[in-house]
């Protein structure tokens, strides 16, 4: 299983399901982060943490706690 977390900048991956606790999922459905959709991995912060991904036309800044609530599945190459 691999979570979006795992994920190197630059890669295309699918969503296949998201955890975490009711709120947070309910914000992550609003930002578009449903399963089926693509998400490419855009980058990360300097330190490692918050990683920003491009999703459905923008992009959107996780931290990677969130992040790994979300399971992916995909390529694993550039898309």
């Amino acid at each position: 299983m691999m979570r979006l977390s795992d994920i190197k900048a630059g890669e295309k991956v699918w969503i296949i399901s998201v955890g975490g606790e009711a709120e947070l999922r309910r914000r992550l459905f609003d930002m578009g982060l449903i399963p089926g959709t693509a998400v490419t991995v855009s980058g990360f912060a300097p330190l490692g943490n918050p990683m920003e991904i491009t999703v459905r036309g923008y992009r959107l800044t996780l931290r990677l706690e969130d992040a790994h609530g979300i399971e992916v599945a995909g390529s694993r190459q550039q898309g």
